[in-house]
């Protein structure tokens, strides 16, 4: 059974940084495909970042430059380095694994705001 647990969000300033995690169980991150999607209020849920098994990484253009995604392979975790944080970026960030669907965690939230 999939398992995705994220942490890490909270509420920061604009320019501030954060870095949330997800922990898996049921998966091992270096054989899969995973990443970090993320759904404001009225908005449908977009993809921020994506890391293959290859370790090749892919991110939207409006956080290119910004985040950076990576995995711990020993500890199974998965992470999002967001740095530069913009009002735009408030959303609750969810955990991605992809075997044969998509899994996703509970969320967490990302409030940018001063």
């Amino acid at each position: 059974q999939v398992q995705l647990v994220e942490s890490g969000g909270g509420l920061v300033q604009p320019g501030g940084s954060l870095r949330l995690s997800c922990a898996a169980s049921g998966i091992m991150l270096r054989l899969h495909s995973m990443g970090w999607d993320r759904q404001a209020p009225g908005k449908q849920r977009e993809l921020v970042a994506t890391m293959e098994s290859t370790g090749n990484t892919d991110y939207a253009d409006s956080v290119k430059g910004r985040f950076t995604i990576s995995r711990d392979n020993a500890k199974n975790t998965v992470y999002l380095e967001m740095n530069s944080l913009k009002p735009e970026d408030t959303a609750v960030y969810y955990c991605r694994g992809s075997l044969s669907r998509d899994y996703w965690g509970q969320g967490t939230q990302v409030t940018v705001s001063s």
